[in-house]
C-alpha cells in the first residue's frame, strides 16, 4: 500500500447528484432551480434583512440622538458591595484593579468608579480611576485611603 493507491472503503462514498448535465440525467433543464426569478440565477444571495423589495425596517425607523465617540464608560462599584466582599474574605484591605478583577467585580479593561451607596466599616486602601465625593468621604471616615489612578 502506498499513497498512490489509497482509496476509501467500498460503499462508504456515495456518488453526488450531477445537476445541469443534460436532460438524460433527470436533473437538466432548470437544474432543480424552478423557473424564472432571482433565485434561479447564478450568484444569488439574499441580503440580511431583505424584505422582498419592501422598505427594510432599519430604513423605515427614524434615526435620532448622538453618540459621543470619546465617551468613557465607567464600571460602578458601590461601597456596600466592597464591604460585603471584605466580610466574605474575597478582598483584602488593599484594593486595586487586579484584586477587583480577581473577585470578578470588573473586567481587566474596565475603568472603575467607586460609588457611595451603603455603609463602609472596614479600613480599606482603594485604588481606582474615579471616586464620587460621598465615596471618598466615607472611605476616609473609616480610616482608609482613596487613590485616584
Amino acid at each position: 500500500m502506498s499513497l498512490s493507491n489509497l482509496q476509501p472503503a467500498a460503499g462508504s462514498v456515495k456518488k453526488g447528484k450531477r445537476i445541469a448535465r443534460g436532460e438524460g440525467s433527470g436533473k437538466g433543464g432548470t437544474s432543480t432551480r424552478g423557473h424564472n426569478g432571482q433565485k434561479s440565477r447564478s450568484g444569488y444571495s439574499r441580503k440580511i434583512g431583505f424584505e422582498g423589495g419592501q422598505m427594510p425596517l432599519q430604513r423605515r425607523v427614524p434615526k435620532f440622538g448622538f453618540t459621543n465617540i470619546n465617551r468613557k464608560e465607567y464600571q460602578g462599584i458601590n461601597l456596600d458591595k466592597l464591604q460585603e466582599f471584605y466580610e466574605a474574605g474575597k478582598i483584602t484591605e488593599t484594593i486595586d484593579l487586579t484584586s477587583l478583577v480577581a473577585s470578578r467585580l470588573t473586567h481587566k479593561n474596565d475603568l472603575v468608579k467607586i460609588l457611595g451607596r451603603g455603609e463602609l466599616k472596614a479600613k480599606l486602601n482603594i485604588t481606582a480611576h474615579k471616586f464620587t465625593a460621598s465615596a471618598k468621604a466615607a472611605i476616609e471616615a473609616a480610616g482608609g485611603t482613596a487613590v485616584t489612578l
